[in-house]
């Protein structure tokens, strides 16, 4: 049941009649793991939050950098050096006291990660690096929670989801093989600022979508962005019937 101050705080999203009261209350029932929050986690955590996702738990084990203020919305410059989980989750706080979030200054791994997965509604892969990628995939698939999955970089950026509870949608393993892949960071290659915000407002809307059961998510659907032409491009993803992740 919502309070006289939710219906208020929400009432834009309540006034949509495909969403209505219903979908918010099942936003606020949510939980969503948010890994990484840096230039994706950031935009996906305030956008969730203020929406009103009812607890969010956000996992990053790095702290705040002067080269990260160029994209990382969610810091500013007096807070160099501190906690990016912990500071993000208190700016989220902030705008939105109304949710409940988490901060775990942490890289999770093997059973913590599975433990904290399973626990989710939903979890949010703002990651940069593969190895992290195929670890949360492989945890999502297991207990069969839905996983939103964005990248970015250069100016180029792409969103999918992954949902094991359907039987067509396939895994992020069945688009990306384990072996071959070349982690490439932003500190290495580069990245225009909003182009991680584009990306992770996709997440945090398709995250909304997913929970809420409204609209259609881009299960097995692969969303690429190239916001240098400003061209969104769909790529058809199949599930691999020998993917040694998902296909057993």
């Amino acid at each position: 049941m919502l309070s006289d101050d939710e219906l208020l705080r929400y009432s834009r999203q309540i006034l949509m009649p495909r969403f209505d009261i219903a979908g918010q209350e099942t936003l606020q029932s949510a939980r969503v793991l948010v890994i990484g929050a840096g230039g994706l986690g950031c935009p996906v955590a305030l956008y969730l939050g203020a929406a009103g996702v009812g607890t969010l738990t956000l996992v990053d084990d790095d702290n705040i950098e002067l080269a990260n203020l160029q994209r990382q919305i969610g810091f500013e410059t007096g807070q160099l050096g501190e906690s990016k989980a912990e500071s993000l989750a208190d700016r989220v706080r902030r705008i939105n006291p109304l949710v409940s979030v988490a901060a775990l200054n942490q890289r999770l791994e093997g059973e913590a990660l599975a433990r904290r997965v399973e626990e989710a509604t939903l979890v949010v892969d703002c990651t940069d690096n593969f190895n992290t990628r195929f670890a949360l995939n492989r945890a999502c698939v297991s207990a069969k929670v839905p996983l939103v999955s964005g990248a970015a970089i250069r100016g180029e950026g792409q969103v999918s989801v992954y949902d094991s509870r359907q039987e067509e949608s396939p895994c992020y393993h069945c688009l990306y093989p384990e072996q071959g892949n070349e982690d490439l960071t932003c500190s290495e290659a580069g990245v225009i600022a909003p182009l991680v915000g584009m990306i992770g407002a996709t997440q945090a809307m398709e995250a909304i979508k997913v929970i809420s059961g409204v609209g259609t998510p881009l299960i097995g659907r692969l969303l690429i962005l190239d916001a240098w032409e400003m061209q969104w491009r769909e790529m058809k993803l199949a599930r691999d019937p020998d993917c040694p992740v998902c296909s057993g």
